[in-house]
């Protein structure tokens, strides 16, 4: 087990008891971020490196067809979705086909996805919604996107990030595991993890901080055995449990 090195920063463990906001124990501090604002950056630019246009693994066509398959990939594999969608979404590509489907025929296309019948249900309730209240367009805010069947912030962040470009942070469970393993941002809640993201990451570098941080969760800093020997990272965390020095 390795400690940051002295010079470079506190140690995880003083900065767990001396920064941030918000109570987590008698006389003791939640901290809001492990890391100085020069090594958040660079921690971002290594990641801008290494995949300067990252992508999300769901296909879509457009604003529409991603908000559906993000709506079904709750519970289940971007693979897996993917291999339904590919035909339903040749079927019905607007809100306006897919309402004219209607739950049942939806289903059948996606029944090898887990939660299937709700997400029929949701599906076609939530196309329905948009050709009645948005004219058969997806809105750009998440106001008005959390009120759509199926829709909650996580989903909205993704379809507002990825379809419209903006800067939002839609917290998983991999960005939700980084946020609090490695300190950079301590949360007890996937909106306390989002609020504490957004405030640290570079404006610069949100358009795909999202897509950075689920990718390295999803192949790097895995939740049973984090590979630390590959992370590009590995000498800026301040997680005490990782496998490489400092």
């Amino acid at each position: 087990m390795s400690t940051p090195k002295p010079k470079d920063r506190r140690t995880a463990k003083s900065a767990m008891q001396g920064r941030g906001r918000g109570a987590t124990g008698a006389g003791r501090k939640r901290p809001a971020c492990l890391y100085t604002p020069a090594e958040v950056h660079e921690i971002f630019r290594r990641f801008s490196v290494q995949r300067p246009e990252p992508k999300g693994e769901l296909e879509y066509v457009n604003a529409f067809t991603l908000l559906v398959a993000v709506v079904l990939s709750a519970q289940a594999t971007d693979a897996g979705v993917n291999k339904a969608t590919r035909a339903l979404f040749k079927a019905a590509d607007t809100p306006e086909k897919m309402a004219a489907l209607g739950e049942e025929k939806i289903g059948a296309y996606i029944r090898t996805i887990g939660l299937w019948r709700g997400k029929a249900k949701d599906v076609a309730a939530l196309s329905e919604a948009l050709v009645r209240d948005h004219g058969g367009k997806v809105p750009e805010t998440r106001e008005d996107l959390i009120k759509l069947p199926g829709v909650g912030r996580k989903t909205a962040n993704v379809v507002l990030n990825i379809a419209f470009g903006q800067h939002t942070m839609a917290v998983d469970t991999h960005i939700f595991r980084i946020g609090n393993r490695i300190g950079l941002a301590p949360g007890k809640t996937p909106e306390e993890v989002e609020k504490r993201l957004m405030e640290v990451i570079p404006e610069e570098y949100m358009r795909h901080a999202h897509h950075w941080l689920i990718l390295h969760g999803r192949y790097t800093c895995i939740a049973r055995k984090p590979l630390c020997e590959k992370c590009i990272v590995a000498d800026l965390c301040n997680w005490p449990g990782k496998s490489v020095a400092a």
